[in-house]
This record gives C-alpha cells, structure tokens and sequence, in this order.
C-alpha cells in the first residue's frame, strides 16, 4: 500500500472515532441531545467503546485469514485507545452526572449495582493495555509478556458485553448483535490457529 493511500485511510479512521464525540458536542452545544441527555452520553459513549473494541479484536483474524491485508494491523493500537478513550468518557459520565463526585455514592453503586461492577471492570482491565500501547512499553516488557497482557482486551470485552446487558431492562436484546459478534472473534482465534497448524503439518508431510 502506498503511503499516501495509508495517510487517507489514517485520516478515515480518526474523523470516524471522533465522529460520536462530536456529534455528543454538536448536540449538547444545540441542545439536541433528546429528553435525558446524560442517558444520551452514557449510551453513546458506552455503545462507541464496545464498537472499537470489537473491530481491534478482529484485525488479527482478518489478518490471518487474508495475509495480503496485513496493513490493516497499523490500525489495532489507534483503534484501542479510542476504545479505552470512550470508555473513560463512558465512566467520567458516571463519576460526575450520576454520582457528583461523591466518592461514597461510587462505592455504593459499585458494591450494590452488578453492572456497574462489572463495568468498572472493565475499565480496570483495559487501564493497563493503553499504558502500555507505546513502542517504548514493548521494547521494556519483551514482545511475549506484552502479548500476555494485552490479551486482557478479551477479558475486558466480555465484561463489557455483560454490563451492557446487565444494563438494560429485561426482554431488550439490543446487546445481541455485539454479543454475537464478539463471540465468534473469540471462536475465531483458536480455529484459525488450529487451522493453521494442520496446513503446516500437511505441507511438512
């Protein structure tokens, strides 16, 4: 792929992660963010992180099951960051709409309401992968334990999935999509390494 071509397709990418945010802004500066906007903000942002997360964790699939859209992975680090970006939108929302900032109405919520615990899980697991998503942080971890952590993003997708349904009321089954979705990536990746594995031993033979 030319560099030129790779420069547009950055460019693409970010004016799409952005797009949410500035439409929240676009909305709150006109007063359009329907009649209760801080359920507009939780879920724009909450449903924004869940998205990101999903299409990082497809890149390596794509990758394996198409080797010729190997570039497609300078995108995996952009996509998690603006996940764990929106994601911390996602509890700021939380933290000052909902609680006021008091530290007593938080632990409260995260001690009674299941799916803020879970949710605040999720956050927690995906803390360690954006403080480690620079060059820098691999080259001091070695390539293998980096890899280890890093495959806490699964971890911190579920937890993601269950607060989204744990959120709504019973009978929605708006999360079915990105349930479904998020469970075949997670099929995705041993089937393929299987797959892989028996091309090997069958060319070796």
């Amino acid at each position: 792929m030319s560099k030129s071509m790779l420069v547009l397709l950055k460019t693409l990418v970010w004016c799409a992660c952005l797009w949410p945010v500035v439409n929240l802004g676009w909305g709150a500066a006109t007063n359009n963010l329907g009649p209760d906007p801080t359920a507009t903000i939780t879920f724009t942002t909450g449903l924004a992180t869940l998205r990101l997360l999903t299409i990082s964790l497809a890149i390596t699939p794509v990758r394996r099951l198409f080797p010729k859209l190997n570039w497609i992975i300078r995108f995996r680090r952009l996509l998690g960051l603006f996940a764990f970006f929106y994601a911390s939108l996602h509890l700021m929302t939380w933290v000052a709409l909902y609680t006021g900032f008091d530290l007593n109405a938080m632990s409260a919520d995260i001690l009674k309401r299941r799916y803020i615990t879970v949710g605040m899980a999720a956050w927690l697991l995906l803390l360690p992968l954006a403080a480690t998503s620079s060059n820098w942080a691999i080259r001091k971890m070695g390539g293998k334990r980096w890899n280890r952590l890093h495959k806490l993003v699964y971890l911190a997708a579920v937890c993601g999935v269950i607060h989204y349904w744990w959120q709504v009321k019973p009978g929605v089954l708006t999360p079915l999509t990105m349930t479904l979705v998020l469970g075949v990536l997670l099929l995705a990746r041993p089937v393929i390494a299987l797959a892989q594995r028996h091309r090997m031993r069958t060319v070796a033979a």
